[in-house]
């Protein structure tokens, strides 16, 4: 009996619609990009920046996201896999010979998008901010990305805790009494909440973040917010992957010294580290644009 563990077995379905299932995982994606978009508002408002490109904005971040993070898990963790599925990486289904997608697609099931990779999901972002300040000229690319890395923190905590109702993304045993036992995983023994470590902790970063925004000058230097943001953010990241069930990936060919993950986290560090701190003489005194097309 492991009395300071917690037996974790919810139903990861919120909802039934026929053949599709809502799931508390993606309820979660929603309510992170809801909270975005809230946040990225006031902080427009403030800065006296039109409203109207933020609905762009929004559109752009949310495809960037959900694009990129397939991507991400496709390219970085499970390409073996995938090379030979090609249907499978922009469809949320799976192959399974004992199913039947919609009554009438024999060898497929409906999984819903499982597998997400966050360093794909900055990548995307960033990506796509760099597409949307072209059409979009107003205030600077990195004027942009320090506002909305501010929401993207606050995003990550519910995108962990859709990890942990899904019962992915776990941590290794803790060989004790304390843990999260995941019985939908099979599991008897306790394991460390990692979804719940990363999700706590990206708490904090969005409120350094936000602090930084509200209460400091350091947003009129272009880039200092979005530098902060991905040394915090991936430093957690770096730390929480020593207690993380390995994911495998490319980390395996460097005989897992480090887990892909923690890889994958040492350029966003350095790059943090190079935009607080490089020396610019600009600042963000810009008025918006018209936008073009």
């Amino acid at each position: 009996m492991h009395l300071l563990s917690i037996n974790w077995n919810p139903s990861e379905v919120l909802l039934n619609l026929g053949p599709i299932q809502i799931r508390y995982y993606s309820l979660m994606f929603i309510i992170a990009f809801s909270v975005g978009y809230y946040i990225t508002k006031r902080i427009y408002e403030k800065e006296g920046i039109p409203l109207k490109y933020l609905d762009s904005l929004f559109m752009y971040t949310v495809i960037a996201t959900l694009l990129g993070a397939r991507l991400g898990e496709v390219f970085f963790y499970n390409w073996a896999h995938y090379q030979d599925h090609l249907i499978e990486i922009l469809l949320p289904i799976k192959a399974d010979a004992n199913s039947t997608l919609f009554g009438f697609i024999e060898g497929y099931k409906f999984t819903g998008f499982a597998g997400l990779a966050s360093h794909g999901a900055a990548i995307g972002i960033i990506v796509a901010l760099y597409l949307y300040r072209r059409k979009y000229q107003y205030k600077t690319l990195l004027w942009i990305l320090d506002r909305v890395v501010i929401s993207v923190a606050i995003g990550g905590v519910f995108v962990r805790i859709g990890n942990f109702f899904n019962s992915e993304i776990v941590g290794t045993y803790t060989k004790s009494d304390f843990g999260v036992v995941f019985k939908a995983n099979g599991d008897t023994l306790p394991r460390h909440p990692a979804q719940l470590y990363e999700a706590i902790c990206y708490v904090f970063v969005f409120a350094i973040l936000w602090y930084t925004y509200w209460k400091t000058d350091k947003k009129q230097k272009d880039g200092y917010i979005f530098g902060l943001f991905l040394v915090l953010l991936w430093t957690v990241r770096f730390f929480v992957e020593f207690v993380k069930e390995n994911l495998g990936g490319f980390g395996e060919t460097f005989n897992n010294v480090l887990s892909t993950g923690q890889w994958l986290s040492i350029p966003f560090i350095i790059a943090g580290f190079y935009f607080m701190f490089r020396k610019t003489n600009s600042s963000n005194t810009e008025t918006p644009k018209t936008a073009t097309s």
